[in-house]
């Protein structure tokens, strides 16, 4: 299984934000992927509060720290671009990682 980084928009209408990466998630993994998504994972109640702008900032950085050994950015565009997926892929192409643009709908 080849290691991905799930880039989705979270801020917003959160809800159906979340509800997306899942499926996003989901579809990764039936590619027979390992995905990784900071924003479900560091959001969680009792982690960071994605409201909090350092809280936010910490968040991103740290799922950046552990993209280093991702092998693709998957970026699913369903729901559109937003500026912290925009960030995420120019992360991913600094470091020289393939970006894949994806849609599950």
């Amino acid at each position: 299984m080849r290691l991905v980084s799930i880039e989705t928009p979270y801020a917003g209408n959160i809800e159906e934000n979340v509800k997306y990466a899942r499926k996003c998630m989901r579809d990764s993994l039936l590619r027979g992927e390992a995905p990784y998504a900071s924003h479900l994972i560091y959001t969680q109640p009792g982690v960071l509060d994605d409201t909090i702008p350092d809280e936010r900032k910490l968040g991103m950085e740290a799922g950046k720290e552990w993209e280093v050994h991702a092998e693709l950015t998957a970026v699913y565009t369903d729901l559109g671009v937003s500026s912290g997926m925009i960030w995420g892929i120019e992360k991913a192409e600094a470091a020289g990682r393939p970006v894949e643009y994806r849609s599950i709908r």
